[in-house]
């Protein structure tokens, strides 16, 4: 189910956003020779969010985050592996980039709120939004037949416990004003308490989780599945 595409969706003092602003800069199909399409979707906390611009080296900064966030180090060959790794999570971008139409899939980008025009700020953080409609997280989802899955958040090591995270899940749910979508749907691992909270605070809730039997293979954690109904009030 979608909504109106004028309505507004952050409301914390401290995260500005201009829903007037951004339906112009969807019509124009740009910001103005600007970065990204929708030029900055929220900003706050220090930190401002946009759409990745598909350039060598933002794309390849964007799979560096990712992959340092998510890369699980072994003994040996540590270095090596790194960079396959990173080399993966970069094909595994160009590939939804090349593959989803560009109002079903967005890489949102979080990076410094300065002073100076630069062309280039440091990337802090990133995460990826997709349309999905599975059909087992749609039960949750009344009225809904399509909802915005959020993936792949990760924040550079650095700047982690600075409210990048939070920043960019406000973004998200800009993104879900201007594309008309009603829930936010993403999943966590149960025992990761930290990412738990932090989209509690968020306004996520979850609802279910994997079934028992599927935690009981060795090495796999159980995921929780925790959703969003966006204000759009």
């Amino acid at each position: 189910m979608k909504v109106s595409k004028s309505q507004h969706l952050c409301h914390c003092s401290s995260v500005s956003s201009s829903s007037q602003q951004l339906q112009e800069q969807v019509a124009d199909g740009g910001d103005g020779g600007g970065k990204g399409h929708f030029g900055n979707l929220v900003q706050g906390y220090g930190w401002k969010v946009r759409k990745m611009v598909e350039e060598d080296h933002e794309m390849r900064s964007v799979a560096n985050i990712q992959a340092e966030a998510f890369y699980e180090p072994v003994i040996l060959f540590n270095d090596v592996f790194f960079q396959f790794f990173q080399a993966e999570v970069l094909a595994g971008l160009l590939y939804r980039l090349k593959n989803s139409p560009p109002d079903r899939y967005a890489c949102l980008v979080a990076e410094t709120i300065t002073s100076e025009i630069e062309d280039r700020q440091q990337l802090v953080g990133v995460v990826d939004v997709t349309v999905f409609r599975d059909e087992s997280v749609l039960g949750y989802l009344s009225g809904a037949d399509e909802y915005l899955y959020v993936s792949g958040i990760a924040v550079l090591r650095d700047f982690r416990r600075k409210k990048v995270a939070s920043i960019l899940l406000k973004a998200c749910e800009t993104l879900a004003n201007i594309w008309g979508y009603k829930y936010l749907v993403l999943r966590a691992y149960e025992d990761d308490w930290g990412a738990r909270k932090l989209y509690t605070n968020a306004g996520y809730r979850m609802v279910s989780g994997d079934p028992l039997w599927t935690s009981s293979w060795i090495g796999r954690r159980r995921r929780v599945l925790l959703i969003k109904q966006c204000n759009t009030t």
